[in-house]
C-alpha cells in the first residue's frame, strides 16, 4: 500500500503564521515549486507569512494552504491518482502549464517525491521541513523527524476511575 503525507494541525498556529493554513488531514507535498515559480516573488525577498511558508510550509492538496508538520499515512492508489489530478488541475489553472498532459506529468513527479519521503518511515511519523536559499541561489530543503520531548510520546491527560 502506498504512503503519502498528511497535514497535521496540533493547534491554530498555522492559521496565524501562513498566508493560508492547510486543512486537517489533507494530503500534502513539500511544494517548493510554488516558490521556485516566483508565485510569491523572489524567495530571498519574502517577508511575513509568505516567508514563513517558504521556510517551513508543506503544501496541502485541496486548500493549497500550508502545514508546519505532516504525518506519514497509508493511502490507496486511488488517493494517489486523485492527488495527481488535483495538483495537475492547479498547475494548469494557476501556473500556466501548457496543457493537461504536461501538468499531469509534473504533478506525478511532485507526488512521487512526497511518496519517497513517506516510504520506509513508520506510519504516523511526524515530519517537518526547512527551506533556504543556497549560496548558488537554489532552493534547498531539509526534512527531519519531529520527535516528542522526553521518554514518553504522550502525556496522560486524565485517568478513568470507577466510582465506589
Amino acid at each position: 500500500m502506498p504512503r503519502l503525507l498528511r497535514a497535521i494541525r496540533f493547534d491554530a498556529s498555522d492559521s496565524h503564521v501562513f498566508p493560508r493554513a492547510a486543512g486537517e488531514n489533507e494530503w500534502a507535498i513539500p511544494g517548493s515549486f510554488m516558490f521556485a515559480s516566483g508565485r510569491f516573488g523572489d524567495p530571498s525577498d519574502l517577508g511575513g507569512k509568505e516567508r514563513q511558508a517558504f521556510v517551513s510550509g508543506f503544501l496541502a492538496l485541496g486548500s493549497f494552504g500550508f502545514s508546519t508538520v505532516v504525518s506519514v499515512a497509508e493511502a490507496t492508489e486511488e488517493d494517489v491518482a486523485v492527488c495527481e489530478r488535483i495538483l495537475a488541475d492547479h498547475l494548469v489553472e494557476h501556473y500556466g502549464a501548457p496543457d493537461s498532459n504536461s501538468a499531469l506529468n509534473a504533478a506525478r513527479e511532485e507526488i512521487s517525491f512526497g511518496r519517497e519521503l513517506a516510504e520506509g518511515v513508520p506510519l504516523n511519523t511526524l515530519l517537518a521541513l526547512q527551506r533556504e536559499i543556497s549560496d548558488e541561489g537554489q532552493i534547498e530543503e531539509r526534512f527531519h523527524i519531529v520527535s516528542p520531548p522526553g521518554d514518553k510520546p504522550h502525556t496522560r491527560v486524565w485517568d478513568v476511575v470507577e466510582e465506589p
